[in-house]
Protein backbone atom coordinates (compact mmCIF):
# COMPACT_ATOMS: atom_id res chain seq x y z
CA UNK A 1 0.00 0.00 0.00
CA UNK A 2 1.52 3.19 -1.18
CA UNK A 3 1.29 6.30 1.73
CA UNK A 4 0.91 9.87 0.15
CA UNK A 5 0.83 13.36 1.97
CA UNK A 6 -1.18 16.16 -0.42
CA UNK A 7 -0.28 19.08 1.70
CA UNK A 8 -0.21 23.24 1.87
CA UNK A 9 1.82 25.21 3.65
CA UNK A 10 2.10 29.06 3.99
CA UNK A 11 5.49 30.24 2.86
CA UNK A 12 6.91 30.55 6.68
CA UNK A 13 6.01 26.66 6.98
CA UNK A 14 2.61 26.44 8.92
CA UNK A 15 -0.79 24.28 7.79
CA UNK A 16 -3.07 26.49 10.27
CA UNK A 17 -3.04 29.51 12.88
CA UNK A 18 -2.18 28.80 16.68
CA UNK A 19 -6.48 28.68 16.72
CA UNK A 20 -6.61 26.29 14.28
CA UNK A 21 -7.91 28.92 11.52
CA UNK A 22 -6.83 28.02 7.94
CA UNK A 23 -8.76 31.06 6.28
CA UNK A 24 -5.58 31.95 4.72
CA UNK A 25 -5.54 28.82 2.86
CA UNK A 26 -8.94 29.04 1.49
CA UNK A 27 -8.69 33.14 0.72
CA UNK A 28 -5.15 32.73 -0.73
CA UNK A 29 -6.15 32.47 -4.42
CA UNK A 30 -9.52 33.25 -6.57
CA UNK A 31 -8.27 30.93 -9.19
CA UNK A 32 -10.19 27.73 -10.11
CA UNK A 33 -7.58 25.56 -10.80
CA UNK A 34 -7.33 22.69 -8.42
CA UNK A 35 -3.45 23.16 -8.16
CA UNK A 36 -3.51 19.00 -8.56
CA UNK A 37 -5.98 17.63 -6.45
CA UNK A 38 -8.43 15.82 -8.72
CA UNK A 39 -4.96 14.00 -10.21
CA UNK A 40 -3.63 13.12 -6.68
CA UNK A 41 -7.28 11.91 -5.60
CA UNK A 42 -7.94 9.59 -8.56
CA UNK A 43 -5.12 7.59 -7.59
CA UNK A 44 -6.42 7.07 -3.82
CA UNK A 45 -8.82 4.20 -2.33
CA UNK A 46 -8.98 5.63 1.10
CA UNK A 47 -8.48 8.48 3.58
CA UNK A 48 -6.84 8.61 7.14
CA UNK A 49 -7.47 11.78 9.20
CA UNK A 50 -7.18 12.64 12.60
CA UNK A 51 -10.12 14.06 14.67
CA UNK A 52 -9.19 17.36 14.93
CA UNK A 53 -9.12 17.39 10.67
CA UNK A 54 -12.47 15.51 10.55
CA UNK A 55 -13.59 17.89 12.74
CA UNK A 56 -12.19 20.79 10.76
CA UNK A 57 -14.24 19.66 7.45
CA UNK A 58 -17.22 19.58 9.82
CA UNK A 59 -16.84 22.99 10.21
CA UNK A 60 -16.86 24.14 7.06
CA UNK A 61 -20.85 24.03 6.70
CA UNK A 62 -20.57 21.77 3.28
CA UNK A 63 -21.37 17.78 1.88
CA UNK A 64 -18.55 15.53 3.11
CA UNK A 65 -16.39 16.52 0.05
CA UNK A 66 -14.65 12.96 -0.06
CA UNK A 67 -15.84 10.54 -2.62
CA UNK A 68 -13.63 7.64 -1.16
CA UNK A 69 -13.88 5.91 2.52
CA UNK A 70 -12.72 8.33 4.96
CA UNK A 71 -11.15 6.39 8.55
CA UNK A 72 -11.10 8.94 11.57
CA UNK A 73 -8.02 8.27 14.08
CA UNK A 74 -9.71 8.80 17.29
CA UNK A 75 -9.62 8.13 21.09
CA UNK A 76 -11.98 10.24 21.60
CA UNK A 77 -15.14 9.77 18.96
CA UNK A 78 -16.94 6.78 18.20
CA UNK A 79 -19.33 5.63 15.49
CA UNK A 80 -22.40 6.57 17.61
CA UNK A 81 -20.89 10.25 16.93
CA UNK A 82 -20.82 10.20 13.56
CA UNK A 83 -24.33 12.04 11.73
CA UNK A 84 -26.40 9.80 9.85
CA UNK A 85 -25.32 10.95 6.23
CA UNK A 86 -21.46 10.06 7.37
CA UNK A 87 -22.33 6.28 8.39
CA UNK A 88 -21.34 4.90 5.36
CA UNK A 89 -18.54 7.35 4.41
CA UNK A 90 -16.59 8.01 7.47
CA UNK A 91 -15.54 5.17 10.04
CA UNK A 92 -14.09 6.33 13.70
CA UNK A 93 -11.09 4.05 14.60
CA UNK A 94 -9.01 3.84 17.64
CA UNK A 95 -5.43 2.67 17.89
CA UNK A 96 -2.17 2.76 16.82
CA UNK A 97 -1.66 4.35 13.22
CA UNK A 98 0.61 2.25 12.55
CA UNK A 99 -1.67 -0.79 13.09
CA UNK A 100 -4.45 1.14 11.47
CA UNK A 101 -2.06 1.58 8.09
CA UNK A 102 -1.77 -2.01 8.71
CA UNK A 103 -5.51 -2.82 8.82
CA UNK A 104 -6.42 -0.93 5.43
CA UNK A 105 -3.80 -2.76 3.99
CA UNK A 106 -5.17 -6.48 5.15
CA UNK A 107 -8.62 -5.12 3.69
CA UNK A 108 -7.20 -4.64 0.61
CA UNK A 109 -6.54 -0.59 -0.01
CA UNK A 110 -4.25 0.49 -2.58
CA UNK A 111 -3.10 3.99 -1.45
CA UNK A 112 -3.81 5.99 1.50
CA UNK A 113 -3.99 9.51 1.77
CA UNK A 114 -2.80 11.07 5.09
CA UNK A 115 -4.55 14.29 6.21
CA UNK A 116 -3.89 16.20 9.49
CA UNK A 117 -0.46 17.30 10.67
CA UNK A 118 -0.51 15.15 13.51
CA UNK A 119 -1.10 12.18 11.41
CA UNK A 120 1.59 13.60 8.90
CA UNK A 121 3.92 14.07 11.60
CA UNK A 122 3.53 10.21 13.51
CA UNK A 123 3.93 8.63 9.69
CA UNK A 124 6.93 10.36 9.25
CA UNK A 125 8.73 9.71 12.70
CA UNK A 126 8.05 6.24 11.97
CA UNK A 127 9.04 6.18 8.33
CA UNK A 128 5.32 5.42 6.94
CA UNK A 129 5.35 8.03 4.33
CA UNK A 130 6.02 7.04 1.01
CA UNK A 131 5.08 10.14 -1.16
CA UNK A 132 4.44 13.91 0.29
CA UNK A 133 3.20 16.56 -2.23
CA UNK A 134 4.20 19.78 -0.47
CA UNK A 135 2.13 23.01 -2.11
CA UNK A 136 3.35 26.42 -0.87
CA UNK A 137 1.09 29.46 -0.56
CA UNK A 138 2.61 32.46 -1.11
CA UNK A 139 1.23 34.12 2.32
CA UNK A 140 3.25 34.67 5.19
CA UNK A 141 1.12 34.09 8.75
CA UNK A 142 3.79 34.52 11.28
CA UNK A 143 3.20 31.39 13.74
CA UNK A 144 1.09 28.85 14.01
CA UNK A 145 0.97 25.18 13.50
CA UNK A 146 4.42 23.65 12.12
CA UNK A 147 3.99 20.87 8.92
CA UNK A 148 6.85 19.23 10.71
CA UNK A 149 7.60 18.28 14.03
CA UNK A 150 10.49 16.91 15.51
CA UNK A 151 12.45 14.13 14.19
CA UNK A 152 14.76 11.55 15.77
CA UNK A 153 16.21 11.15 12.77
CA UNK A 154 16.33 12.86 8.98
CA UNK A 155 14.39 11.94 6.59
CA UNK A 156 15.88 12.07 3.31
CA UNK A 157 13.57 12.66 0.38
CA UNK A 158 14.18 12.27 -3.40
CA UNK A 159 12.83 15.50 -5.96
CA UNK A 160 10.28 14.08 -8.35
CA UNK A 161 9.26 17.26 -9.54
CA UNK A 162 7.96 20.74 -8.97
CA UNK A 163 5.13 22.29 -10.83
CA UNK A 164 4.37 26.65 -10.34
CA UNK A 165 0.97 27.73 -10.82
CA UNK A 166 -0.08 30.78 -12.37
CA UNK A 167 -1.35 31.46 -8.84
CA UNK A 168 2.01 31.71 -7.04
CA UNK A 169 0.88 28.58 -5.70
CA UNK A 170 4.50 26.31 -5.42
CA UNK A 171 4.27 22.21 -5.53
CA UNK A 172 6.57 19.77 -4.72
CA UNK A 173 6.93 16.25 -4.91
CA UNK A 174 9.16 13.77 -3.62
CA UNK A 175 9.29 10.23 -2.80
CA UNK A 176 10.59 9.40 0.56
CA UNK A 177 13.54 7.30 1.93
Amino acid sequence: MKVKVFIATSLDGFIAKKDGDINWLTSATDSTDDHGYSAFMSGIDVILMGRATFEKVLSFGIDWPYAVKTVVLSHQLNAADLAPELQSKVEIRQGAMVDILHQLKQQGYKAVYLDGGNIIQQSLRHHLVDELTLTRIPVLIGEGIALFGALATDIKLQHLETRVYQSGFVQSRYSCK
